[in-house]
């Protein structure tokens, strides 16, 4: 644990990718064997479930502490983490027990997930009494299920790449699937030969940058295909051995969560991987549903009759990577489209779509097109370069997501609260409000959009205007103005505004506008027919 949290720390104080590279890549040439796996799941994403919950630990530290409540609050307040809030108010440790490896306490979280609250509470004041302060930082948020790190998962494929001397596309593809941290080594997963005896392991993604225009970047526009952007979930489709996985992009498995997809594994050939996009689908009109209905699936381990009559779910497909079990990623895109649509003929159901290529003949015409996104429920248009290979991860130069302009409105904050990590003492995650007659009506949150000196700005001109506090949450005076990008908007009956936005986020601080000019509530419903 202690080699674990010395990692953790220099990664969080550092800036400079090539110093997180060589902490990362130093950490795996000296870890204890069974450490590794761990490591690489918690990076990336496969953290334990949490085991006990944020009250509870707040309750033992304010009983092993001897803190009265008020005070803790005020601690946690303050420094706005209560895993660093912990960590920095326990007494010191007061045993002599030999170090233990990252391994042992994660195993233990496993063992401890059924247990009883008095042995979860014996289980954790001993680790505290262990447990040297940053250690006992990073314990507390794992056991809490809050472990976030600014660490990418192609900066682990890095790190491992250059540790272990294998390239970076190969790495990506080992350290896919469904493995498990406590049963599989380091060693095992970089075993091509081990690896390559799971059915379901999927394909890193290819991921797209964004573009602002095509004219004079991209060149000749019979070079690119065009398709629409569509939003929803993306994952691949998988079909082994008889076998038929489902993955989410962020290499979940979600086989059971769409049943509308498992019956493909009648219709589809083995041998094949097809990536694509998860959406609710209407199948009478021919046409993806918003994104709203597909929300009513997600997050949910049983789907109701309901459920699957009004948000129904199809797989439609972008491009094919393995076929008749063979790894075609580096045919050129063109091709890959040929088998693509071959397959998808064959197979003739419904669950099973292929995104449609956009017709054009020049850039002009498909910006023309590219503003009409929003009437048939896409985000935008996808360019992909016709010759390009499937490659790993964000590269720049074939494929490109070329989305319509945010909606925007003005509105004004009315709350403020501190953020998490670097920014827990400075105040960044923020409320907005519209007019609704002569009343204020919050209806977003957004905490991403300003520069670290805006912030710093805002920070300081909260804590000289708040109105109320409400534990972290401070009211302020209703006077800065800010525009509120967002990327989609919906009725909702869960907020008092009567909507609910997708990816709202600050555009930019509208010092030029006073609150009696911001926008209304009545604005935000007409969007509601676009």
């Amino acid at each position: 644990m202690q080699h674990f949290s010395q990692l953790v720390f220099t990664l969080a104080q550092s800036t400079k990718t090539n110093e997180k590279l060589d902490a990362l890549s130093r950490y795996f040439a000296t870890a204890d064997e069974k450490d590794k796996p761990w490591v690489l799941a918690l990076f990336s994403g496969r953290r334990p479930k949490r085991i006990v919950n944020s009250t509870l630990m707040k309750q033992w530290c304010m009983e092993v502490s001897g803190l009265p409540e008020w005070l803790f609050s005020e601690c946690y307040h303050t420094v706005g983490d209560l895993g660093e809030t912990i960590a920095l108010l326990l007494p010191p440790p007061n045993t002599t027990t030999a170090p233990k490896p990252l391994h042992y306490w994660l195993d233990r979280f496993l063992q401890l997930e059924k247990a009883s609250e008095a042995e979860k509470s014996a289980f954790i004041r001993n680790a505290w009494d262990q447990l040297q302060h940053t250690e006992r930082f990073v314990f507390n948020k794992l056991i809490t299920g809050g472990f976030r790190i600014g660490v990418s998962q192609s900066m682990i494929v890095n790190a491992l790449a250059r540790t272990y001397n294998i390239a970076p596309a190969i790495i990506s593809h080992m350290i896919s699937g469904n493995w498990d941290p406590q049963q599989t080594t380091l060693s095992e997963l970089l075993n091509e030969e081990a690896r390559n005896t799971d059915d379901s392991r999927p394909y890193p993604f290819f991921l797209a940058y964004a573009l602002e225009s095509p004219r004079g970047e991209l060149g000749e526009p019979d070079e690119w295909q065009a398709e629409w952007k569509w939003d929803g979930i993306r994952g691949q489709l998988i079909r082994r051995n008889g076998q038929l996985f489902i993955w989410s992009r962020g290499e979940e498995l979600i086989t059971e969560k769409f049943p509308e997809l498992t019956a493909l594994l009648s219709f589809l050939p083995d041998g094949v991987a097809i990536d694509g996009e998860i959406l609710t689908y209407d199948q009478e009109n021919d046409r993806p549903l918003p994104f709203q209905a597909l929300q009513t699936r997600i997050g949910r381990k049983n789907v109701t009759r309901k459920q699957l009559q009004e948000a129904p779910v199809a797989f439609l497909s972008y491009d094919l990577l393995e076929y008749e079990g063979e790894d075609i990623r580096a045919l050129p895109l063109q091709d890959r489209r040929a088998l693509l649509e071959k397959l998808v003929a064959a197979v003739h159901q419904p669950a099973l779509k292929i995104s449609p290529v956009v017709a054009y003949s020049d850039w002009p015409q498909l910006a023309a097109l590219r503003e009409q996104s929003r009437n048939n429920g896409s985000e935008g248009l996808m360019l992909k370069r016709r010759s390009s290979a499937y490659l790993v991860g964000r590269k720049r130069g074939d494929w490109w997501k070329w989305k319509i302009d945010p909606f925007t409105v003005d509105a004004v904050m009315i709350y403020a609260q501190k953020g998490h990590g670097r920014r827990s003492n400075l105040y960044t995650d923020y409320t907005f409000a519209v007019w609704n007659g002569d009343q204020l009506v919050p209806f977003a949150k957004a905490y991403s959009g300003l520069t670290d000196k805006e912030i710093a700005e805002v920070d300081n001109w909260v804590k000289r205007n708040s109105i109320e506090k409400f534990g972290p949450v401070r009211t302020v005076k209703p006077e800065l103005v800010f525009e509120i990008a967002f990327e989609g908007i919906a009725a909702s009956n869960r907020h008092k505004s009567g909507i609910a936005l997708r990816f709202p986020r600050i555009h930019r601080w509208r010092k030029d506008k006073p609150v009696e000019e911001i926008n209304t509530l009545d604005d935000l419903r007409q969007l509601l027919r676009v």
